[in-house]
């Protein structure tokens, strides 16, 4: 039981969601498309975007990487909302993150 429930713990990260995104110029580059809302209760999911990639790690905490082969998700920001697969809501504080619709949350799974 004990290796069992280490196993699980290891397996654990690697499960969790990407959060080190990286914008690209073009939707068909993308693996989601986004949507950048003026209010919180618009969103998907709320947004904060940290400085340092080790940060990253917990849902909404996002890291914007240099180059495209470093990110886990490549991401396109619509002109609309109906384009997007994922609406964001860009918080000022870490603490403010979250899911709002847990609908969407495969979206981001790595």
């Amino acid at each position: 039981m004990k290796k069992l429930s280490f196993l699980l713990l290891l397996l654990l990260p690697s499960l969790g969601f990407s959060q080190k995104v990286f914008k690209v110029k073009y939707d068909y580059q993308a693996d989601i498309k986004v949507y950048s809302v003026q209010y919180d209760y618009q969103a998907d999911l709320k947004v904060y975007v940290v400085k340092n990639d080790y940060q990253a790690n917990k849902d909404g905490l996002w890291f914007f990487t240099d180059y495209d082969y470093q990110a886990d998700k490549k991401i396109y920001f619509t002109d609309y909302d109906y384009q997007a697969d994922l609406k964001i809501f860009f918080v000022d504080y870490d603490y403010q993150v979250g899911w709002r619709n847990n609908e969407k949350k495969h979206l981001l799974l790595k």
